[in-house]
């Protein structure tokens, strides 16, 4: 994302933006790029981090937008240091979002 604000965590990189033309959200993306691993170890994490993701939706403006992108040792942590990580993330960058950034 060009605008927004960025949070990085140990194994994630949290980017929040606030668009307010675009009401219809809030908007989730994930990146897991081939260093996170396998195509296997891929997948796990993309559905280990939308589980986590999930129940928070509701907690974000309608126009937030999001993107996580995992950083390879998010491979071996646990769902809960994962859900940890995405709750701290998504708050430092909602908090510095602002409304037209």
């Amino acid at each position: 994302m060009k605008h927004g604000t960025r949070t990085a965590l140990p194994d994630m990189v949290v980017h929040v933006r606030r668009d307010t033309d675009d009401p219809t959200g809030p908007r989730v993306g994930l990146i897991i790029t081939k260093r996170v691993g396998s195509a296997v170890d891929r997948h796990r994490v993309a559905r280990r981090l939308r589980h986590v993701v999930r129940p928070m939706l509701t907690a974000l403006h309608p126009c937030d937008q999001v993107v996580i992108r995992a950083l390879p040792s998010s491979r071996r942590v646990s769902s809960a240091w994962l859900e940890q990580q995405v709750r701290t993330g998504l708050q430092r960058a909602v908090d510095g979002a602002g409304t037209d950034r």
